[in-house]
């Protein structure tokens, strides 16, 4: 085993909202020391993103270049696309269930298991596409349980812009937002296809109204992990340092 990698940990949550146990993994750096308070970086799709998006080799050569601070990344899977539709989509049956999972069973787990600083700037919410979306949500329903967020290319809709408009704790919460300009005509459920361009910056602009802290980019790229894998490196540099 490579002595400069963390190691994975699988952390079995049983939730009473989604009557389910989850199999949560938790990835602890190879700095890793129960002595010292770590942030917490959630990643809705965690299985994508700890496989395609390769966040645990991009943190740690980042932190080895002393660019970001110590974290605990933790990745939440979905059973299947139909589930990760129920739990992620703006109006799904499970999305209510998915966001209080997240805020009120699993962050207490994770302060009772790890050495966190159980506060809102230690923890950053993670996704892309419907990810993201929830990711949003969750962090707009518990503003001083998640105070970070990076956005790659969110689903938008008029539910999510709804959501945005009626939040009043701007003060709270940053966020990191990308979108591709390649993301003009994106094939989604349904059949349908969806100008994530246009919809996220409207999104964006809901975000500014708000007086959200925001950094925004459109960058060459379309709504695939050849876009997303590489601009983890800027993501976790912002929101990690």
């Amino acid at each position: 085993m490579d002595k400069t990698k963390g190691k994975i940990e699988v952390l079995r949550v049983k939730s009473e909202f989604l009557k389910e146990e989850l199999e949560v993994m938790v990835y602890l750096p190879s700095t890793f020391s129960p002595l010292y308070k770590h942030q917490v970086l959630i990643a809705q799709d965690g299985q994508d993103y700890f496989r395609l998006g390769k966040i645990t080799s991009t943190y740690e050569e980042l932190f080895e270049q002393g660019k970001v601070n110590p974290t605990i990344i933790v990745g939440v899977p979905y059973n299947n696309i139909e589930d990760r539709m129920d739990k992620y989509y703006p109006s799904g049956v499970k999305i209510q269930a998915y966001i209080r999972f997240l805020g009120e069973e699993l962050v207490p787990l994770l302060d009772q298991n790890y050495p966190t600083f159980q506060i809102g700037t230690g923890r950053i919410l993670l996704g892309d596409s419907l990810a993201a979306t929830v990711s949003l949500m969750t962090a707009l329903e518990y503003p001083h349980t998640f105070g970070k967020l990076i956005l790659q290319s969110p689903y938008v809709n008029n539910n999510v812009l709804e959501v945005v408009q009626k939040f009043a704790a701007h003060h709270l919460i940053e966020v990191y937002h990308i979108v591709g300009l390649k993301e003009t005509d994106v094939f989604i459920f349904n059949n349908e296809t969806v100008d994530f361009l246009q919809l996220n910056r409207r999104l964006h602009q809901f975000l500014v109204n708000k007086q959200i802290s925001t950094f925004y980019n459109e960058g060459d790229g379309d709504h695939t992990w050849a876009f997303w894998q590489p601009d983890l490196v800027r993501a976790l540099v912002y929101m990690l340092n």
